[in-house]
């Protein structure tokens, strides 16, 4: 079954027929995708292989593809000191229906599970060991140095884009100016971690960012679970306490609680505190 779609139509690959791309993949990197472990998301479809591999495959038109390309796993792969699964190989194709890529990577299994959705409703069982390298990972990553600029959401994350997300939800007044870059993985989620040994994937986004912007992202994801969002603030602390941290977290609140915000939203009330409580501690230095 092919899969055909319209440049001006919303994809969902949770309902799109993949079988063409799938066909190409396995063909491209001489591998076979296993059905029964088939994960399909609404812009990437991930499965196990027969050689005991993980293949991801994500299809992105190419005005959400910045000059910096489009290798986010595979730069990845250089990075030192960090628990994430080992890149081998990618296949890279244009569409032929629209100004669409496909990209498929293939990576060593995970070392555990995915904790849960992007999103948690309940706190996971989690071991100081987790923790801990968890801290490591990301001290590491932050040490490090790329010309990578990163995409959260498929977006290029400047000056002018925190700037404009922060104050559109919160005073117009706030000295919005970033002090410090440095390279963060930029979907830090519950979905791209590994329990109950810690690993972090899908770095396709990565790349330099505000200081916190990986902490505040997490903990965002933790707010429907107040004491998970109070470990995640109390083991990056350093990032929170920080001018840049403050503004990463009000970029974080700012998508809580902007013109999109879900009115039943678990995660609008202690997003809405912190809000309020950063906005003061920013005015008053």
């Amino acid at each position: 079954m092919a899969l055909s779609v319209s440049t001006g139509q919303a994809v969902d690959l949770r309902v799109q027929p993949v079988d063409e791309v799938l066909d190409r993949v396995e063909l491209s990197l001489q591998v076979r995708l296993l059905p029964d472990t088939m994960v399909r998301k609404r812009r990437s479809v991930g499965a196990r292989t027969d050689r005991d591999t993980w293949v991801r495959i994500e299809r992105r038109p190419l005005d959400k593809i910045s000059d910096q390309g489009w290798n986010g796993t595979e730069s990845a792969a250089r990075l030192k000191g960090i628990a994430q699964p080992e890149w081998h190989g990618c296949v890279v194709w244009r569409a032929t229906d629209g100004p669409v890529l496909w990209r498929a990577d293939e990576t060593e299994l995970l070392p555990g599970a995915p904790i849960g959705s992007a999103i948690l409703s309940e706190a996971p069982e989690l071991s100081d060991d987790w923790w801990g390298a968890l801290n490591a990972s990301l001290d590491a990553l932050a040490a490090q140095s790329t010309r990578r600029v990163a995409t959260p959401d498929t977006e290029t994350i400047t000056q002018a884009l925190v700037t404009k997300s922060i104050r559109g939800v919160f005073p117009d007044d706030l000295d919005t100016a970033i002090e410090q870059w440095v390279p963060a993985h930029a979907d830090l989620n519950w979905a791209n971690v590994t329990a109950p040994a810690f690993s972090l994937f899908d770095w396709e986004d990565w790349g330099n960012a505000p200081l916190g912007l990986d902490s505040s992202s997490l903990w965002a994801s933790s707010l429907a679970v107040p004491a998970l969002a109070d470990r995640v603030w109390h083991e990056r602390r350093s990032d929170f306490e920080s001018r840049d941290g403050k503004l990463m977290t009000l970029f974080a609140c700012s998508k809580i609680l902007g013109p999109y915000a879900h009115p039943e939203d678990p995660r609008l009330e202690p997003a809405r505190r912190m809000a309020e409580q950063i906005i003061k501690e920013l005015q008053t230095r």
